[in-house]
């Protein structure tokens, strides 16, 4: 056997190609015509990968390509699992792992689905590249090609185009070189982090104007205006479709179509009209003389223009002629509302992914951040961001699959799902369902409300009873308020390969990460949304979670808690919502500007107990994919004494207003004594602060005055405690028997219990009392 160390990318034989894309990533073709590709494909867009050094062992009958991680074995046959397989080198996977060929491997990590349309509960989902056996496989076989005018050409049929990722449990090596083969995750507009309105109902131009208006009565901020298909004529003339398709506004209900959208601009809302382009164009439509020109046709003739997403000239039309005019008038996307199947006239080009494609160029035209509202459609989708999960229903199962589903896309690279927040259809009203849904919403991805026409299933605050509705209101606000920390993680996504929402297991590889499924990385903070109704006795609900090596502070209850597992307990108004001790994330002071100004009141929250750092980046909030960006970089740290330092750089005239003011909150501390905090230091002067200390909440909070200068220090008083401190727990368990529904003795009795007994001595005591488990837990919990 010959043996070589190479770095050519590429092993060529008769019939087969292997490129060594990196130590841990393999490309393996067989095709009986040679008919290699070296184009782009609808999933792979760059192969360029950076040299690598490998052994290839070459005999008559066997080739052998190693790497530092990887040994494959190849019999140069036509591929079959004896005949080729690969070993990977790790230790950090269970036993000895071998690859074969058409492996099912039952122990993938799943990605995502095309949609969760009229489904509920749990669906199959598709494989991922991440596994717990250490691999994972991407077949490329029968995606189209891409030419170099970026239109899609098919590939010669027959052959097999595999991508192997084999990197152990280093998932987010693995995510960051799919990243690169298949393409970034572009960014986002900053307007689609905040909150959209969307609801399937025959609207007006006067009852849209009107829901703002009370939206505005409630103190409710929305940023995306989704407006679904009764926006156009849907009552075409007799035999001229069914009305699903349309180009036409219905001048009935909008008879100033730009002037709606831009009284709608004017509030500060971005606007998307819904499509279902499968009918093609009728005689009825506004466009269709426009459209016949186009192509060459006899408009005289009144026959329908068919849609066909593989004709270029078409496509060309259907664009320029029936798009670019409405958004001319104000439109800024479209909601790619495709339900029509899978075929084309190309075999095995997929309609949604070609419309994806077409309509994310296209919305990129003059340098734009592109956006497309769309579902899934294969591997590579993740570059034609939003993701539109589909129509589901309105259940308790459905939102706790969909957190889990939520979380797995990121194994496949989709990090902007947008879910119908609550439910589409079907389903009974319940008050709860919805706080915990919208709950889950702000803490996703995107957070777009919607439901179907039924008068009864709006989203509307004002439709719930008095506390869930108050609940809403204060978390829709909270979203807006989250902006700039979500837009960061917006950059980090597209620069660092790093999504806002990622798996547990993405970071730590303890047993217990694989057995949260509902629980996730959001940006630095641990999420686990409640997904199951509240306990009669206790008001609350709970979720079992696992916290990693450390402390932690629950953001909303500020209880704090060691790494481990725990089962957690939360009245209505609260998610659970993990921060570690170091952890700094920031808001906007103003929920109502978020969406497209920077703060001028930037609120920074920092967890106390350990040094910590984060980088906020901003930008001119416009659309434009090269803007200004500014970054501040915020430091949490011991020097002589305790100190916050701010330092901005990057195009800050541009980004960050003139005189912005911090509000400092420092979460779990003692500092009782505010002497030494007097004020702030920029270029060697000082500048007085004001300061707050909320003993209940264990929150410390300074507010530096509105000044010019963008890099300060604020050192803290030398008395100041870093050390985590949780709420009161005595206080806590008051607050859990006050709204427990119990008889009055027993809470008398577990009250003298918690004032007079060692903590020891109260567990014995808490016992006899025969409390639920769901009230003896939450009591535990707290203290």
């Amino acid at each position: 056997m010959k043996a070589q160390m190479t770095y050519d990318h590429m092993i060529t034989g008769s019939e087969w190609r292997i490129t060594v894309l990196t130590d841990r990533l393999l490309r393996l073709e067989y095709h009986k015509d040679r008919a290699f590709v070296d184009s782009p494909t609808q999933a792979v867009v760059d192969r360029t990968f950076p040299a690598v050094a490998y052994e290839v062992r070459d005999s008559a009958d066997q080739i052998e390509v190693v790497t530092g991680a990887l040994h494959l074995y190849y019999d140069k046959q036509p591929f079959s699992s004896r005949g080729l397989y690969i070993s990977l080198q790790y230790a950090d996977v269970w036993g000895n792992v071998e690859w074969h060929y058409n492996d099912v491997d039952e122990t993938n990590l799943k990605g995502t689905a095309r949609t969760l349309d009229n489904t509920e509960g749990e669906i199959p989902l598709e494989d991922g590249i991440m596994s717990r056996r250490g691999y994972g496989i991407i077949d490329d076989s029968g995606s189209a090609l891409v030419d170099e005018d970026g239109w899609i050409v098919p590939r010669k049929p027959g052959g097999t185009d595999l991508y192997f990722f084999g990197y152990g449990s280093d998932y987010g090596a693995a995510l960051k070189d799919f990243y690169k083969l298949c393409g970034k995750t572009p960014l986002l507009p900053r307007y689609v982090l905040g909150n959209w309105w969307s609801r399937y109902y025959a609207y007006t131009e006067q009852s849209y104007g009107e829901l703002m208006e009370a939206f505005d009565r409630e103190k409710i901020p929305f940023s995306v205006a989704v407006l679904d298909m009764d926006w156009h004529i849907t009552n075409p003339p007799q035999g001229q479709g069914s009305g699903w398709t349309g180009y036409t506004w219905d001048e009935e209900k909008f008879p100033d179509p730009r002037r709606f959208l831009d009284t709608l601009h004017k509030r500060g809302m971005h606007t998307t009209l819904n499509l279902h382009p499968a009918d093609g164009v009728h005689p009825y439509e506004k466009a269709y003389g426009n459209m016949c020109r186009a192509l060459g046709l006899d408009a005289g003739r009144q026959e329908k223009i068919s849609f066909d997403v593989t004709d270029k000239e078409f496509m060309k039309a259907y664009f320029e002629v029936l798009h670019h005019p409405l958004e001319e008038m104000g439109v800024d996307f479209w909601w790619l509302d495709w339900q029509q199947g899978g075929q084309s006239k190309m075999e095995g080009l997929d309609p949604l992914w070609m419309l994806n494609y077409l309509h994310y160029k296209d919305i990129c035209r003059g340098g734009r951040k592109g956006l497309t509202f769309s579902r899934y459609a294969g591997v590579g989708s993740h570059r034609y961001p939003v993701g539109f999960s589909g129509d589901s229903v309105s259940s308790w199962k459905t939102l706790d699959f969909q957190v889990y589903f939520t979380t797995t896309a990121t194994n496949i690279g989709y990090s902007w799902w947008s879910h119908d927040i609550g439910g589409h259809m079907k389903g009974r009203k319940d008050d709860e369902l919805i706080v915990r849904w919208i709950q889950f919403g702000v803490f996703s991805p995107i957070m777009r409300m919607h439901s179907t026409k039924s008068e009864f299933y709006g989203k509307e605050p004002w439709h719930y009873n008095r506390n869930a509705r108050e609940v809403i209101d204060e978390f829709l606000r909270l979203r807006h308020r989250m902006i700039p920390y979500l837009h960061t993680f917006n950059y980090k996504t597209n620069r660092e390969a790093l999504p806002l929402i990622r798996p547990i297991y993405f970071e730590h590889k303890e047993e217990e990460a694989y057995q949260v499924p509902n629980e996730y990385y959001f940006g630095e903070l641990i999420c686990a949304p409640i997904t199951q109704k509240a306990d009669t006795d206790t008001q609350m609900a709970y979720t079992d979670v696992w916290l990693p090596e450390g402390e932690y502070l629950d953001i909303f209850t500020r209880i704090a808690y060691e790494g481990g597992a725990h089962r957690v307990y939360r009245r209505l108004s609260e998610i659970p919502v993990f921060a570690k001790a170091g952890t700094i994330f920031t808001f906007d002071r103003d929920y109502q500007n978020a969406a497209n100004e920077n703060p001028t009141v930037l609120e920074v929250s920092i967890v106390c107990g350990a040094d910590g750092s984060f980088v906020l980046i901003e930008d001119d909030c416009g659309e434009m994919d090269q803007g200004n960006i500014a970054e501040t970089e915020i430091h949490f740290f011991e020097d002589d004494d305790m100190v916050i330092s701010v330092e901005s750089r990057g195009d800050v005239d541009n980004v960050i207003p003139k005189e912005r003011s911090y509000v400092m909150h420092i979460l779990g501390t003692d500092a009782t004594d505010l002497d030494g905090i007097t004020g702030m230091y920029a270029n060697g002067e000082s500048f007085f602060c004001d300061c707050a200390y909320d003993a209940d909440q264990k929150e410390l909070t300074i507010q530096t005055p509105p000044i010019g200068e963008l890099d300060f220090d604020i050192r803290l008083p030398k008395g100041f405690s870093n050390t985590l401190k949780g709420r009161n727990g005595d206080d806590m368990v008051f607050e859990v028997l006050q709204d427990a529904q119990i008889e009055y003795e027993t809470k008398d009795r577990v009250w003298q219990h918690v004032q007079a007994k060692s903590r020891k001595q109260l567990l014995h005591a808490l016992e006899k009392e025969e409390l639920s488990r769901p009230l003896y837990g939450a009591i535990l919990e707290r203290l």
